[in-house]
């Protein structure tokens, strides 16, 4: 998707839940979300903090999630510039039991973690799939990212209503924490 893509999907998503984003939002997981100049990041909608807001709403959190998924995503093999400044909402949200949209947070955190793996450079067909990772900084940002929430990221695995977690999540996830 590209930046106008991703505006339209946003603006969609608000024609579809006029009352999105009306009520006040206070969840301690987004604390500080609103104050972030989304729009200032490169492709990034201005409508994010909405977005994040209505993962909160019974009702709005699914198609908020996959509008945010689809925003926080360039491709299904590069992440967007903006998901490095979107985790921290993201791992918060995702440690919240009574997120009824949770497992599909964990699927995003998944993924994030996974495309925040270094790409070695000697494997071209990786390359050719994910390009350096000069080119791609936002992998070393999202790295960094995981890394500075690991504590919650380490409670959110402890967490025994996660069982349906695989291993080969689980690892992925633990990974995207560890030192390289």
């Amino acid at each position: 998707m590209d930046a106008a893509d991703k505006e339209a999907a946003v603006a969609h998503f608000l024609r579809e839940y006029p009352q999105a984003g009306q009520a006040e939002c206070d969840h301690p997981a987004l604390v500080g979300c609103a104050d972030v100049a989304w729009s200032q990041i490169p492709g990034c909608p201005a409508g994010v903090p909405v977005l994040f807001q209505c993962l909160l709403d019974q009702a709005a959190g699914p198609e908020a999630l996959r509008v945010l998924g689809n925003v926080l995503m360039d491709s299904v093999f590069h992440a967007s510039v903006a998901m490095p400044t979107a985790l921290p909402f993201l791992i918060r949200l995702a440690a919240d039991p009574d997120i009824a949209v949770r497992s599909g947070l964990v699927d995003l955190l998944v993924v994030a973690a996974d495309l925040s793996q270094p790409v070695d450079a000697d494997n071209e067909r990786m390359v050719l799939l994910l390009g350096n990772d000069g080119d791609h900084p936002e992998r070393e940002q999202c790295k960094a990212a995981f890394a500075d929430h690991a504590s919650v990221l380490r409670m959110l695995l402890d967490d025994e209503t996660l069982r349906l977690i695989s291993a080969e999540d689980r690892a992925c996830l633990l990974n995207a924490v560890a030192p390289h």
